[in-house]
């Protein structure tokens, strides 16, 4: 057996003095009470006794010389713990200092611990500003990210305040409030009434209330008379206009996509509340594409202080372009694949951003340079994409973590059930075609032409059944029943002048649809057997997609005819309804008020979830790759329990999606897998399909071949691209982006913060505080019980109440049972076991237990420990070591436990030996030597002063990087003002922009001073 006997103390504080006068900077105590401590800050010469001014907590007190005496020398009070004690003081410190390189969220909530979603939390804590887009794909979980996010917050300032703004349906569903619980929060809902009482009271007295800190609130209550007051009222105050405003600590906007409008009252809601929010969380799934309008605004909702304007955010983007060319060479790895992303990466340094900010990054330089080497290990080119991708301009405030990159949920089976019209059907589908080129050769180049026939051919091949009534509205200007949106992502709007134009051949058209017979639809048929057979399986449910309303409307009438419990969800579908049938969507089959088939357009499904089906009919097809993609995801997602979910496409021969079915999307593989491809080539795709298909001057034959150069052009990028990883997967056995986050939560793990560690500090803190040598925590078992006399709870509640006040449930829930009669209160320290158990509660580093436990050991009094393990890592012998806490001040700021040991051989492996190291019981108590204490300081001194300028170059570096983007960004906006000064004609227009110059230098002054103030 090797054995280790290892020393442990903290830094020296004192110098050794007993005389009854003391110097500044002298730890000195009270005689009365010794726990009072402090420093000399300043002496006052009197007669007959001096008096010392001494920094005690949070103030300066004055004593006379009698009344202090010198604190011990640290060789005098060198106090021996056991190793529990040891190992309790460690956690205890961690919970107390709360470091950057720690999550404290793991193992701290109801929830299944899945790696990825940690990763925008470890973005989140390490950003310079508490504010992240979180754009993961649909079903990764960002309800649970955002729980997690609040869980660090949490850990390291109190949370008093918390705001969530969602779309009514999540509101009606209460799918936060539930989600929430699993984080031992209580939120509550706010109708228009609580939200309007909220306004008055902060405008009365500037408080808001103190029963609605943790709110929930749709953006449907956000309308012209909330934020601007009531014209009919007049002691009714708008949210825009409270002063002060109202301060929440963390503002979560789920389905952030709803304020991408800047005019709508959402938008100018939710700016409000972020502008003055301590930290920020956007959640969407909509795809987010670089130098689209929408990240704009939601990136400088978000982040105004970085995204100042368009302009400014499209000189950031400059570089993305390149950087994605250095990940595809890196990725792809064919010959001197190292000088092209080397020379992608200069292109980005060329570009006004790059010269300004990218090429003075110390992690570009870093990149740069392993580039030049040309020469890595497999292994180091993984994780070199990571480090390039990390180069984008905004990968500091976006979180993407797309499905191909946490793997699949389940197994996709797509399916393909091709109808041919029938004969009538075939005849008017044709007459549609030649009315079409006859239009289009009398009226050539008008957009809402295009976009007319656009919609009535896309109907035709939904549904030609929903023709007529689509052609009906468009001839009654019952434009509003034309909701586009519904369908695609085009915001084109039709107008009577262009239905003036083409009136003739729409009611040709009309006509002739007329005279079709619905008793005869093939495609009907064909979904009919489908439904059938899935109704003889176990789980019969079905969803079906459309984009047509018209479409939905004629299946609900003929499948509830044949006897299908059916309904139908859309855009107009009242929230709570939504819901309602969601609930009875769920329902087993044995309910009489079941639904087995659910209609839905592409609106309709938003933001509600669907694990329990596992069958989806596309009974059309969007253009765009990411729409099927949502389509798909409501159902294939993190929960789902069947192993495999079925996909089937309904597609009609000779239509043009058709074509687009077979040449684009079906060669894409999204129907057999999630998308692999970068959304810059999903974007292009879905441009590329709407810009040929709506081309209706192309022949057939000419559409036909440029969707096939599309395919042959972007849609084979994708292919390479899943290509390729999958033969790196097979090579290196590597998953390229999973094992990058099974690294960076590892790193981000503490020994002292598991559930075992825990146990060990709260069991230390009973028998402590409680004493009679008995066990408080019973049970071997995960699921155990806490056992407490009246008097232990008693002690415990009045260390209870020197924490300070927290409005979270958690805290109350302690108090109520320290206060209550129940000595039994059943604990669990892991997670798994608190999801089955809901009645026990969960000791986690954030619980008032546990930091009631950690606060027994304040003080920065100096401790030995004795220790022994066993292992191989190192010879054996006697090892003495000695640890510091190091605090980090600055833009980042940060606390770490630093190992010191004089034995180099040791010093490696020391922080795992201490995890698994014994108490070493040896006769007589062992002290350190001044030498060997003096020999410890001047190692530590050493490692200390290179980190102390190692993290003023850093912090430099930061600032310097801080100060170049705000005067890159500032510069580029003084430039706009004033060339809109030059422009203007109007005098006003010109002081006003004058102002905005003024204000705006006065802002980058502020900011500045704050920079080199951190």
């Amino acid at each position: 057996m090797f054995r280790k006997t290892l020393f442990h103390e903290l830094p020296k504080t004192t110098a050794n003095t007993m005389s009854e006068e003391f110097e500044v900077g002298q730890i000195v105590c009270s005689k009365a009470d010794p726990k009072l401590r402090g420093a000399v800050v300043s002496v006052i010469p009197a007669k007959p006794e001096n008096r010392f001014v001494v920094f005690m907590g949070d103030e300066k007190c004055t004593f006379y010389a009698s009344q202090l005496e010198a604190e011990a020398t640290p060789e005098n009070c060198l106090d021996a713990l056991s190793c529990e004690q040891f190992h309790s003081r460690l956690t205890a410190l961690q919970i107390r200092y709360p470091g950057l390189s720690t999550l404290y969220s793991l193992n701290a909530a109801r929830i299944d611990f899945i790696p990825y979603q940690f990763r925008p939390v470890l973005r989140f804590i390490r950003s310079d500003r508490p504010r992240l887009l979180i754009a993961d794909g649909v079903g990764v979980g960002k309800t649970i990210e955002a729980g997690l996010i609040l869980r660090e917050l949490q850990a390291r300032r109190d949370m008093r305040s918390i705001l969530i703004v969602c779309p009514r349906p999540l509101v009606v569903e209460r799918k936060w409030e539930i989600e929430m619980k699993r984080f031992e929060e209580n939120f509550v809902h706010l109708d228009s009434g609580d939200l309007r009482y909220c306004i008055n009271e902060m405008d009365l007295d500037g408080n808001w209330p103190e029963r609605y800190r943790r709110i929930i609130v749709p953006y449907s209550l956000f309308d012209e008379a909330l934020l601007h007051g009531s014209k009919k009222r007049k002691n009714s105050p708008g949210l825009l206009d409270l002063d002060p405003p109202p301060r929440f600590d963390l503002v979560i906007v789920d389905e952030a996509h709803h304020i991408r409008n800047r005019e709508t009252f959402r938008h100018q809601a939710v700016r409000f509340f972020c502008d003055h929010a301590e930290a920020a969380i956007f959640l969407t799934a909509t795809p987010i594409q670089l130098g689209n309008q929408d990240l704009f605004v939601l990136l400088n909702t978000l982040r105004p202080d970085l995204v100042i304007d368009k302009e400014s955010f499209e000189h950031m983007t400059k570089p993305n372009p390149f950087i994605n060319q250095a990940v595809e060479a890196v990725r792809a790895r064919q010959p001197k694949w190292a000088d092209r992303a080397l020379d992608a990466l200069n292109q980005a340094a060329k570009t006004p951003w790059g010269r300004s900010i990218l090429r003075e990054s110390p992690d570009f330089k870093r990149t740069q340079d392993l580039l030049a080497k040309n020469a890595m290990k497999p292994e180091e080119r993984v994780r070199l994409i990571a480090d390039i991708e990390s180069l984008h301009t905004f990968s500091g405030i976006i979180n993407r973590t797309r499905r191909r990159d946490i793997g699949q949920f389940t197994t996709r089976k797509p399916k393909t059930v091709r109808v041919e019209f029938a004969p009538p059907q075939k005849s008017l589908h044709d007459e549609l075609l030649r009315v079409q080129g006859e239009i289009l050769s009398r009226i050539h180049g008008d957009a809402n032409i295009n976009f007319m026939m656009t919609t009535i051919r896309r109907q035709a091949a939904s549904c030609l059944f929903g023709l007529a009534p689509l052609l009906e509205n468009i001839l009654n200007r019952r434009l509003d029943e034309l909701p586009w949106e519904e369908a695609d992502d085009s915001e084109t709007n039709l107008n009577g002048g262009a239905i003036d134009k083409i009136s003739p051949e729409i009611q040709s058209l009309l006509r002739r649809s007329r005279e079709l017979d619905s008793k005869d639809d093939p495609k009907l048929n064909a979904l009919r057997k489908i439904i059938n057979d899935k109704q003889g399986l176990t789980n019969n449910k079905v969803m079906l997609f459309s984009s047509f309303l018209h479409t939905l409307r004629y299946l609900r009438g003929h499948l509830k005819a044949d006897g299908f419990r059916v309904e139908m969800v859309y855009g107009g579908t009242p929230d709570e309804d939504r819901v309602a049938l969601r609930n009875r969507f769920e329902m087993p089959r044995e309910n009489p008020e079941a639904l087995d088939i659910l209609l839905f357009s592409e609106i309709g499904c938003e933001g509600l979830d669907y694990q329990f089906c596992d069958c989806i009919v596309n009974y059309d097809l969007p253009w765009n790759p990411m729409r099927i993609e949502q389509r798909i995801g409501r159902i294939d997602r993190h929960g789902q329990q069947s192993k495999a979910v079925a996909i089937v496409n309904l597609i009609m021969p000779g239509t043009v999606d058709a074509d687009i079915y077979d040449r684009c999307l079906k060669r894409i593989g999204i129907f057999e897998s999630a998308i692999g491809g970068g959304e810059e080539i999903l974007g292009k795709i879905a441009k590329g399909i709407r810009n040929i298909a709506e081309n209706l001057s192309l022949s057939e034959e000419d559409r036909t071949k440029r969707l096939q150069q599309l395919a042959d052009n972007e849609v084979r990028l994708i292919q390479e691209q899943n290509k390729l990883e999958k033969e790196q997967l097979q090579l290196f056995g590597i998953e390229l982006p999973q094992a990058q986050m099974n690294r960076d939560i590892e790193r981000a793990t503490s020994f002292w913060l598991s559930a075992k560690s825990i146990q060990r500090l709260v069991n230390h803190y009973l028998r402590t505080t409680c004493g009679d040598g008995q066990d408080y925590i019973l049970g071997e078992k995960p699921l155990k019980t806490l056992r407490l006399s009246q008097q232990a709870r008693n002690d415990l509640l009045r260390d209870f109440r020197t924490l300070g006040g927290s409005s979270t449930q958690i805290y109350k829930k302690w108090e109520n049972w320290l206060k209550g009669a129940d000595q039994h209160l059943p604990i669990t320290f892991e997670s798994d076991c608190a999801m089955a158990h809901i009645d026990a509660a969960l000791i986690t580093p954030l619980h008032p237990l546990a930091r009631q436990a950690a606060g027994l050991f304040e003080g920065d009094r100096r401790v030995s420990v004795t220790l022994k393990v066993q292992t191989g890592e190192a010879p054996a012998g006697r090892y003495e070591f000695a640890i510091y806490q190091w605090r980090f001040h600055g833009i980042k700021e940060d606390l770490i436990l630093k190992p010191v040991a004089l034995s180099d051989s040791v010093i490696p492996h020391l922080p795992r030996l201490l995890e698994r190291a014994a108490d070493d019981r040896i006769d007589g108590r062992e002290r350190f030597s001044s030498s060997v204490c003096d020999e410890l300081e001047k190692k530590h001194y050493l490692l200390w002063n290179k980190a102390r300028e190692q993290h003023r170059q850093e912090t430099r570096e930061l600032a310097a990087y801080c100060r170049e983007s705000l005067s890159t960004s500032h510069q580029a906006r003084i430039a706009i003002l004033e060339e809109q000064i030059k422009q203007a004609d109007d005098e006003k227009i010109r002081r006003m922009r004058q102002s905005q110059i003024d204000s705006a230098k006065a802002d980058y002054d502020r900011r500045n001073e704050e920079i080199g103030e951190a």
